[in-house]
């Protein structure tokens, strides 16, 4: 089997922005491995001498050309990058000075401006949805569920958690999550605290099959992970979900991305992009 193929992500601030561009276009080559790397906060000369040093040390040790993909808003520090034994691939190059020529201005060349605390009001919504969203966790409480933005249902497990934080540090969504637990499938009902939000609860659920696992190994051998419980808590929520007419999706192959994508759409919220 061949080496993994080497790639680095060279950033002057946190690197989530080329590391979510480059991580999309390598989705694309799927039959290849990728060996990543992401090098943040390379603002000056002598660090990007320390990055260019690595990447060919790379080069040298696995016989093939890395990739790096850089957003690098410094000049001198952008053209040093690209003396990378390497292909370079610029985001700011790329990007930003088409954009400068189709736009007859200048860009700012500010470092950080997508992920940076440059809007206090917008930061402070993000932040208070992400409270909010860990304060409304599995039920924890009742109290202000109508200042949710969406409030996901569905069995324990079902992925609600993971969704629910992703809206909230993504996008600002003040989003709650309430497990349906075996009283609510017996009676065959909505909790009646979420009588009165019907119209913000979206339902998740998944196969049996991928619950049994994943609850096996938070509790393996217990009533709560066996596959004949599975399904019939499966097949009990959906249709709990069905007769109160909530929405759901099923994310046992959807990502968490996917999932909050579609739900965001479908309930016409508004995605806040930091």
């Amino acid at each position: 089997m061949s080496q993994r193929k080497r790639v680095f992500f060279v950033s002057d601030r946190t690197g989530i922005t080329v590391e979510a561009l480059g991580s999309s276009l390598l989705t694309q080559f799927g039959e290849l491995d990728f060996l990543r790397v992401t090098l943040p906060f390379i603002d000056d000369i002598s660090k990007a001498i320390q990055v260019v040093a690595q990447v060919n040390q790379a080069h040298r040790d696995s016989g093939e050309r890395p990739l790096v993909f850089s957003s690098i808003v410094d000049d001198q520090v952008r053209a040093e990058i690209n003396k990378c034994d390497a292909l370079v691939l610029d985001v700011f190059e790329r990007f930003i000075i088409p954009l400068e020529s189709e736009l007859g201005t200048k860009s700012m060349h500010a470092v950080g401006r997508s992920h940076s605390v440059s809007n206090v009001k917008d930061y402070n919504h993000r932040i208070e949805a992400i409270n909010y969203t860990l304060s409304h966790d599995d039920g924890v409480t009742h109290r202000g569920l109508e200042d949710a933005d969406i409030v996901l249902v569905g069995v324990s497990r079902s992925g609600k958690t993971p969704t629910c934080l992703y809206m909230a540090m993504q996008f600002g969504i003040k989003a709650a999550n309430y497990p349906l637990i075996p009283e609510d499938l017996e009676a065959n009902r909505l909790p009646p605290s979420l009588m009165p939000l019907k119209q913000k609860v979206w339902g998740l659920s998944i196969s049996p099959e991928r619950l049994h696992h994943i609850r096996s190994e938070r509790r393996p051998d217990s009533r709560y992970a066996a596959l004949d419980n599975c399904r019939y808590e499966v097949s009990a929520a959906e249709k709990l979900m069905r007769q109160a007419q909530i929405p759901f999706l099923d994310s046992t192959t959807k990502s968490i991305e996917e999932i909050a994508t579609h739900m965001l759409h479908e309930a016409h919220l508004v995605r806040r992009v930091y």
